[in-house]
C-alpha cells in the first residue's frame, strides 16, 4: 500500500469522495470570478489589467514597476486592495469602481447553469472578494441572479478577503448557515481551506484541460490539497451529478 489517493478518471470531474456527502446540504455558497463563469470568459484579465492601471495612476509608477508592486502587494496581503490601503492609505471606494470598470460583453446567459444552481435543494449564496455592483453585473449577465439569496462581497467583510478565517465567521455570521451543512465552490484552492475545515464539503472550478494536470497531483503521496474533497472543470455538470446523488 502506498497511501495514495488514486481518483477516477471518468467524465469531467475527479471525486475523492462518494458524491452522497451532499446530501442534508442547504446552503450552497458561490464563489464568482472563474467560478460561475468560465476561465475562458476572459473577465478577470481585464480586472488585472485594471488594477494595475490603478497601481501605475496613484502610485506614479510605470507599467512594469506597477505590474511588479501589484503582484508584491497580492502576496503579501490576499489582495491589492488590502495591501494598497494598508500601505497608501488608498480610497477602497474609488479602488473598487475603477478595478470593476470592465466589459461584460464576453458573457452570456448561461440558462443550464441558472437550472442546475436553481434545482439545488436549500439557499444559494455568491462569497467574492470583489464586490457587490460587480457580483450584480457579472450574475445578470449570465442571466441566474434570481436564484440567490445574497451576496456577500469584500464590502460585507469589511475589506478583509478570503481566505482569513475571519472572512468566514462574518460571512457565516451574516447567513446563519450552519457550515456541516452547506457546500462551497471556489477556483483557488487556498480559499478552501478555511470551509473544509469548518465542516463543509468543498469543490474545485478549474479551467478546461487542467484537471487531468491537477489530478496528477491530486494523486501524489503526501496530497498538497487535503481540503479539496472534489475538482471539476464544468460547474454544470458537477452541479446535476450533485442533484441526481441526493436523490
Amino acid at each position: 500500500m502506498t497511501g495514495k489517493r488514486i481518483l477516477p478518471k471518468e467524465g469531467r470531474h475527479a471525486h475523492r469522495q462518494d458524491m452522497r456527502v451532499f446530501r442534508g446540504v442547504e446552503a450552497w455558497v458561490f464563489d464568482l470570478d472563474n467560478t460561475l463563469y468560465p476561465h475562458e470568459a476572459s473577465l478577470f484579465p481585464q480586472i488585472n489589467e485594471q488594477i494595475a492601471r490603478y497601481v501605475q495612476k496613484v502610485l506614479d509608477l510605470g507599467r512594469d514597476e506597477a505590474m511588479a508592486h501589484q503582484k508584491a502587494l497580492y502576496h503579501e496581503y490576499g489582495t491589492t486592495l488590502r495591501g494598497l490601503m494598508t500601505t497608501h492609505k488608498i480610497d477602497p471606494d474609488d479602488y473598487l469602481a475603477f478595478v470593476h470598470d470592465i466589459d461584460y460583453s464576453s458573457l452570456a446567459p448561461d440558462p443550464d447553469l441558472g437550472h442546475a444552481i436553481e434545482a439545488l435543494p436549500g439557499k444559494k449564496f455568491i462569497f467574492t472578494n470583489g464586490d457587490r455592483p460587480h457580483a450584480e453585473r457579472t450574475a445578470a449577465a449570465l442571466g441566474i441572479s434570481e436564484h440567490f439569496e445574497d451576496i456577500f462581497d469584500i464590502v460585507s467583510a469589511d475589506l478583509i478577503p478570503k481566505p482569513n478565517k475571519e472572512t468566514y465567521d462574518m460571512f457565516l455570521d451574516r447567513t446563519g448557515i450552519a457550515p456541516a451543512r452547506a457546500a462551497m465552490f471556489e477556483d483557488l484552492a487556498k480559499n478552501l481551506k478555511v470551509p473544509h475545515h469548518l465542516g463543509m464539503r468543498t469543490a474545485l472550478i478549474v479551467p478546461k484541460g487542467s484537471r487531468e494536470v491537477l489530478q496528477d497531483n491530486l494523486d501524489l503521496e503526501g496530497d498538497p490539497y487535503p481540503h479539496v474533497d472534489f475538482v471539476t472543470e464544468d460547474l454544470t455538470g458537477f452541479l446535476r451529478a450533485v442533484k441526481g446523488s441526493l436523490t
